[in-house]
């Protein structure tokens, strides 16, 4: 058996020895065990000498390792870190509690203004959708006067049945408009939602403020009340029970006006929806608007035709095409390539005149080795073409060697049949796994000259490659997922639920869009410029052609070969 014994000399000052070994002598009698140097170099540098040899004869063969140790600050108590058997090595600073707090105050926040502009939405909406039904319903718990008992006739069970059918279309409505998960959090209010919910709150209020002072008051029975007084029924056999006729059908035209109210404020809600609808959906159909949206750092730039809408909520659209038709940002593909073996030179020289030479032979120098950086300066782009040319062929070959690769691991594998074979059947992970050494090294190769590796892991690639084997996928479509680029929202490294944009802008975000605004969308390394330009007026005039010059003449001559 082979033994290592290791001689280290701990580099400690004079006051931390003394500090400290009474602080340890109780609890390193247990821990590893220190053992003094033996040799020490010149100066103010420690030597460290390490014997290995064999246990039976340490003394032959002996080998010595020295190694310098750069000696310690005379302030090194200032960075020193502490470690005991209470605490642990993770420190911390109030720099990090407020930070920890500030991002708690801003998630809190977040969810605060995510939910509670819907939940004052869905209030309101509730309270517009339930009125109508009160209306009809508290009549029944609530004396009203002039109307001791409710009575429906025909026509108020219509009226009722008109109301139930306006409402459940009323619902469905509503919910196909605003039952919807918000796709942003938008940093200013939505102006033209703002307006239906004043819509429908201003109704709202002033039908209850109707219904209130007119109807639960009093204030129209008062004729009612005085006809039925009035009448004299000493012309009649029975006139207590004409004037309780009189009474009955009076109390059940009040009803029925009671009930008339309520469809009306139904129809005033179905009004509101389809006042909605046009504002919210309808309006931004028109094409008005060509945006051009650029990233940086890369510069791949897309162009799209878009509606009339506020600055905040093109924003919104903008980042929804953008993780649908933008590829993902690679930012290891921003460095040029470089050859191998080839040092930069510094183009920025300091002279210095060691030999007391004259002025102007130092001038003439400088102006020699200032015209050769310049020169060389000047040649850096065809170095840069050459450059990038060898890249793409590197590329291209690399690029065949795996559809090659590739072609060649799909051939091993074939779906099993209901025949009986030799074979060991396997379910797709496991053919995965077998065939997936035959074009790791490809695959690997190609990932690293197109700086993809980052972004794709093993057990990522060998699921997807399982998943293709199980749909009887060809090689080309399992490469598709890393030949071509693909759109951000399948970037895997750096995907969220909730993505953090920051919109930039000179002009309020809730503001309409107009011609010549730009506007950037920032998150981290990643920008998008957008730039509007609305669409011009386009005058389209007819011209007929004439019939007289709609007539052409051959000409020949001799060179003609017709």
């Amino acid at each position: 058996m082979t033994s290592v014994s290791m001689d280290v000399e701990s580099v400690r000052s004079g006051h931390s020895e003394r500090s400290n070994h009474s602080r340890r002598s109780h609890g390193s009698s247990g821990k590893h065990r220190r053992h003094p140097s033996h040799s020490r170099s010149s100066g103010n540098k420690r030597t460290v000498r390490v014997n290995m040899g064999d246990g039976e004869s340490t003394r032959i063969g002996e080998e010595m390792i020295e190694v310098q140790i750069i000696p310690q600050d005379d302030n090194w108590g200032e960075n020193t870190t502490c470690i005991t058997g209470n605490t642990s090595e993770a420190g911390g600073s109030f720099q990090d509690i407020t930070k920890l707090s500030k991002e708690f105050d801003d998630d809190v926040k977040f969810h605060c203004t995510q939910f509670l502009g819907t939940a004052l939405a869905v209030l309101l909406a509730s309270f517009a959708f339930f009125t109508p039904i009160a209306f009809v319903l508290l009549p029944e718990f609530i004396e009203v006067p002039g109307l001791d008992k409710i009575s429906c006739d025909a026509a108020c069970e219509g009226l009722l049945m008109s109301l139930a059918f306006k409402l459940v279309i009323l619902l469905i409505g509503a919910w196909a408009l605003f039952y919807r998960k918000p796709k942003a959090t938008m940093p200013r209010v939505f102006v033209l939602r703002g307006i239906i919910l004043v819509f429908t709150f201003i109704f709202t209020f002033c039908y209850w403020l109707f219904f209130g002072v007119r109807i639960l008051a009093g204030q129209s029975v008062g004729a009612a009340a005085t006809d039925a007084d009035g009448f004299d029924g000493a012309d009649f056999y029975d006139a207590e029970g004409v004037r309780q006729i009189i009474a009955g059908i009076k109390q059940a035209d009040m009803y029925y006006k009671i009930v008339q109210y309520a469809v009306t404020f139904v129809d005033v809600l179905l009004f509101v929806h389809y006042l909605a609808v046009i504002l919210l959906e309808i309006r931004q159909m028109q094409t008005m608007y060509t945006i051009s949206v650029v990233r940086s750092p890369d510069g791949e730039r897309r162009v799209y035709n878009i509606g009339q809408l506020s600055i905040q909520r093109a924003a919104c659209w903008v980042l929804e095409q953008y993780y649908k038709d933008f590829s993902i940002y690679n930012p290891y593909l921003d460095k040029a390539p470089s050859r191998k073996g080839k040092s930069d030179v510094s183009t920025t020289f300091k002279f210095y005149d060691i030999d007391g030479g004259t002025n102007n032979s130092l001038q003439g120098r400088s102006r020699a080795i200032m015209a050769a950086s310049a020169r060389r300066r000047d040649m850096s782009h065809n170095e840069r073409f050459y450059e990038e040319l060898e890249y793409e062929r590197k590329v291209r070959r690399r690029r065949a060697r795996l559809l090659t690769a590739a072609e060649e691991a799909f051939t091993h594998v074939k779906r099993m049949q209901n025949e009986p074979g030799p074979a060991i059947p396997m379910d797709p992970t496991e053919a995965a796994h077998a065939v997936f050494p035959s074009l790791a090294r490809a695959l690997q190769k190609y990932l690293r000259a197109t700086r993809q590796q980052p972004y794709y892991t093993l057990e990522a690639i060998l699921e997807h490659l399982a998943v293709c084997i199980s749909h009887d996928m060809s090689p080309k479509a399992f490469l598709e997922h890393y030949l071509q680029p693909c759109a951000a929202i399948f970037n895997n490294r750096d995907y969220r639920r909730i993505q953090q944009w920051a919109l930039v802008c000179d002009v309020a975000p809730s503001a309409a869009l107009a011609d010549d605004i730009v506007f950037q969308l920032k998150n981290g390394d990643v920008g998008l410029l957008v730039h509007i330009r609305r669409l011009p007026h386009f005058n389209i005039t007819e011209e007929v052609i004439d019939p007289k010059n709609n007539k052409f003449v051959l000409r020949l001559n001799s060179e003609t070969s017709v």
